[in-house]
């Protein structure tokens, strides 16, 4: 580690993108011997894993430059249930028992290749005149997200073994797969939710290579 520069970590599942940054954070002060200042370009759901860009020092004043960057992911959608959350920390809700046709699937994700309108999901990082709006999904307050236009630059079907979709995804900066996922499900009518998600790459940076949490 170097007090400025950037650090690809690759982030498991069962942590917060903040809980990554505090241990980089606590680390990189132990050898410095004096508060390192540490940031990252872009948050990653506890659920998902993959890269995360970790950016210390005077290299955080470049953070927003990192988090306008495409991303890349691989995900799995489950069928058949919808979550309050969008992935599986939220509670799911039975919607249908239909198995689509793979040719099926094939169309409903043709459905969201190019510039598409999307609407995030409440349980988001996105401020809502000035609070995260999952501060005040968690306190039971409306919220109403505005819709906004993103770019799905490919979108390929990986494998279907039903209830369980998986896919590669390649996006412009604040696209949600989640939503993707959600989305999907609707057109399918089987209800859907992303039940596991990677970030595989951020601009030319890709996962491979980088360092493990523990490292």
């Amino acid at each position: 580690m170097t007090e400025d520069g950037m650090i690809l970590v690759d982030k498991p599942a069962g942590i917060t993108s903040f809980g990554v940054v505090a241990r980089v954070r606590r680390q990189l002060t132990q050898q410095l011997g004096k508060k390192a200042k540490v940031g990252h370009t872009g948050t990653l759901d506890p659920f998902a894993t993959g890269l995360m860009i970790i950016v210390t020092g005077k290299e955080c004043r470049n953070a927003s430059t990192y988090s306008k960057l495409d991303k890349e992911y691989e995900a799995t959608i489950t069928l058949g249930f919808n979550s309050t959350t969008g992935d599986p920390e939220g509670e799911l809700s039975a919607i249908s028992d239909a198995q689509p046709t793979k040719e099926a699937i094939q169309a409903a994700l043709k459905q969201f290749t190019g510039e598409i309108t999307q609407r995030p999901p409440i349980f988001s990082a996105i401020k809502i005149n000035g609070r995260r709006a999952y501060d005040l999904a968690r306190k039971g307050e409306v919220v109403e997200m505005p819709e906004r236009l993103v770019t799905v630059f490919a979108l390929e079907l990986l494998d279907y073994t039903y209830p369980e979709v998986k896919i590669r995804i390649h996006v412009s900066s604040g696209t949600y797969i989640r939503t993707i996922a959600e989305d999907v499900g609707k057109v399918l009518s089987t209800g859907g939710y992303c039940s596991q998600l990677r970030r595989t790459k951020v601009g030319e940076w890709s996962v491979v290579g980088s360092l493990a949490i523990e490292a």
